[in-house]
């Protein structure tokens, strides 16, 4: 699967400071100093009703780790998958009489394209699930063998037993991820399980629906964590730097991932840092494909939304906050980018040495993007009221905005 086109990064002066941020399994914030090479996991799309303000805020989230660590001149290498057989996309596909492939094939291939207009970085490897199958079922073999995981009238259930760091990415309890777990795809309830916990590894066959060549597990389906596992492992290995995604996505997703991982390499930790941003919501509710009270990124693209106004409605709210997304927040994104392009559309201003430095200080101390655009916001004003004489300012102030906030001026 091909991921979508890169617009380029310009470089800046200087060099940008290492990021801290925020670690779910720890609670605070963490210091993450990759080597020459970051690497990044975010879990992508299952491609239907894509992509949503939600989707948006979440990959712009990380969109911005990797713009600190390119300004720290570091490579990085960064994977994403889509979860395209599931669930949710077969019973859409079934209920709009469409078939499952070319409903995951048009809204995959429209997720690109609003990547590709809100100026998101792609990843090195962008991966579907349906093909990583070949890579998981000999992961799902290798878990019941060691006796990590069991079968259950021909499914593969993984054991979280077999983990003793099990629970630690979220700090859930027992009762809480119970909970958590029947909302969010799991079957705590099913008889027969070891633990009600247990997720599914591989699912048996099932009539009308889609199966692979599952080896010694007989025809069926992956379950959905061991998926970004086999991808994670094949392509960046143990112990990388960020597992990054939605809140929701923390249980039971990243947990039953580390879980997985951990008891297939006997190596702890998966990830040095879990990071999750917070979710949008419309109406008062938070934005989901199930409540279906939705905003499309391509839909304000067809009502001639500027992307870039876009992106700064994203960057106004710091990424690990819950948000609402209502008109109010996109007419201030809008008028922002106007006072900004009218800035640096002069041909002198400011000196914009400090607010560099501004931008990246902010960035680094938990992609602080609010406090980022409150610096840009100032040397805007400033250029208003009094100007300048930098000849050089305008210029640099627009690289550094699209440089490390994605926002092209």
């Amino acid at each position: 699967m091909h991921a979508w086109p890169a617009s380029e990064v310009p470089a800046l002066p200087g060099q940008g400071r290492d990021l801290r941020i925020h670690d779910t399994a720890t609670g605070g914030l963490v210091t993450l100093t990759p080597g020459p090479v970051a690497r990044i996991y975010v879990c992508g799309i299952t491609p239907y009703d894509a992509t949503h303000i939600g989707h948006a805020a979440t990959y712009n989230a990380f969109d911005l780790v990797q713009r600190v660590w390119l300004d720290t001149k570091r490579q990085v290498h960064y994977v994403q998958n889509v979860t395209d057989v599931d669930d949710p996309l077969l019973e859409r596909a079934q209920r709009d009489a469409i078939d499952w492939v070319a409903l995951a094939e048009k809204e995959t291939a429209l997720f690109r394209e609003d990547m590709t207009a809100l100026r998101m970085l792609p990843p090195r490897h962008y991966i579907g699930a349906v093909e990583a199958i070949p890579g998981i079922v000999p992961l799902v073999e290798r878990l019941r063998d060691a006796g990590a995981a069991y079968e259950l009238e021909g499914d593969v259930y993984f054991s979280v037993e077999s983990d003793p760091h099990f629970g630690e990415v979220s700090g859930l309890d027992a009762a809480a991820m119970r909970l958590l777990s029947a909302e969010r795809g799991g079957d705590p309830e099913r008889p027969g399980k070891k633990n009600p916990l247990d997720p599914m590894l591989w699912m048996a066959a099932r009539e009308g629906e889609p199966s692979w060549d599952g080896a010694s597990l007989g025809r069926g389906r992956p379950g959905w964590h061991i998926e970004c596992v086999a991808i994670a492992l094949d392509h960046l290995g143990m112990g990388f730097d960020v597992q990054g995604g939605g809140s929701d996505l923390a249980f039971p997703h990243h947990e039953m991932g580390a879980s997985h991982a951990q008891a297939l390499t006997g190596e702890f930790p998966m990830a040095t840092a879990y990071v999750h941003a917070g979710m949008v919501a419309l109406h008062g509710e938070k934005m989901s494909k199930s409540k279906g009270n939705l905003v499309f990124v391509s839909q304000l693209r067809r009502e001639g939304v500027d992307p870039a106004a876009i992106r700064l409605a994203l960057l106004a709210h710091h990424y690990r906050a819950d948000w609402e997304w209502t008109d109010q927040v996109l007419r201030d994104a809008v008028d922002r980018l106007g006072r900004w392009r009218a800035a640096v559309s002069r041909p002198d201003g400011p000196s914009a040495e400090a607010l560099v430095e501004e931008i990246r200080k902010a960035l680094a101390d938990d992609l602080d993007a609010p406090a980022a655009l409150a610096a840009v916001d100032r040397w805007a004003a400033s250029q208003e009221e009094h100007g300048g004489t930098d000849i050089g300012a305008p210029g640099v102030v627009t690289r550094a905005v699209d440089a490390l906030l994605g926002v092209a001026l």
